[in-house]
């Protein structure tokens, strides 16, 4: 596990921000499932979006943690960015990182892991492809919002879907126990997957609210805005 935080990144952000003296923790990325030491289990995501959001924090003045899956990105600036590469090593950052008043998690989550990930190389073999037995990744999300001490007063899925994208984001958000659900489109044809732009529902207890199709910055700023607003007590 690395962790990188820029000193002077960290004089820039903006501390009469409304989010000044919050403390933040955003995932972003895939996570990597190792089968063996040259193959893995993993989802998509270029973490544009959870990047963008941790940044977004950061000059609206909040203390950022980012807990970063393997991306081909540039760690935000002045945000603490904690690099990982499994999900239990970010369930493991994520922790660390509490007590917080907002958690968002953007990252895209591999749903399993191989059971025994072997130490070697597997061969190929004459008999066919191996047989991998899998098992069941740590739910961060659940797990945080379920938390009887050091919940964060905010925690925020995301639910990157590629039919029914709000219907399965209200379900998500019944089952996790979190407050938001962030809902995405990523099917092919959305062009959201490494792309500059998204479309996303955000999903709460009080409704949906559908926001148009904007670059993944100002997703980032507008969601900002709306925690923000949330934590001050003005939002629900």
């Amino acid at each position: 596990m690395e962790i990188a935080a820029t000193v002077e990144t960290l004089a820039a952000r903006d501390f009469h921000g409304p989010l000044t003296g919050r403390r933040v923790i955003v995932t972003s990325g895939p996570t990597h499932e190792p089968i063996d030491p040259v193959r893995y289990i993993a989802n998509r995501s270029s973490g544009k979006q959870g990047h963008a959001i941790a940044e977004a924090a950061a000059q609206a003045g909040a203390d950022v943690t980012l807990v970063s899956g393997p991306v081909n990105l540039p760690d935000p600036p002045g945000v603490k960015t904690v690099h990982v590469e499994s999900a239990r090593d970010m369930l493991v950052a994520v922790e660390k990182a509490l007590p917080a008043d907002v958690a968002i998690f953007a990252a895209a989550v591999a749903d399993w892991r191989v059971a025994q990930a072997d130490s070697q190389k597997i061969k190929k073999a004459a008999g066919g492809a191996p047989e991998l037995s899998l098992t069941e990744n740590p739910d961060i999300l659940a797990t945080v919002a379920h938390k009887t001490a050091k919940r964060p007063q905010l925690v925020i899925g995301f639910a990157a879907e590629t039919e029914k994208v709000v219907e399965h984001a209200k379900a998500k958000l019944n089952s996790k126990g979190c407050d938001w659900i962030i809902a995405n489109d990523v099917s092919a044809k959305s062009g959201v997957m490494g792309g500059e732009d998204n479309t996303v529902h955000l999903v709460t207890g009080s409704g949906v609210e559908s926001w148009p199709k904007q670059s993944k910055d100002d997703v980032a700023r507008q969601l900002i805005t709306r925690v923000a607003a949330a934590i001050a007590g003005q939002l629900q």
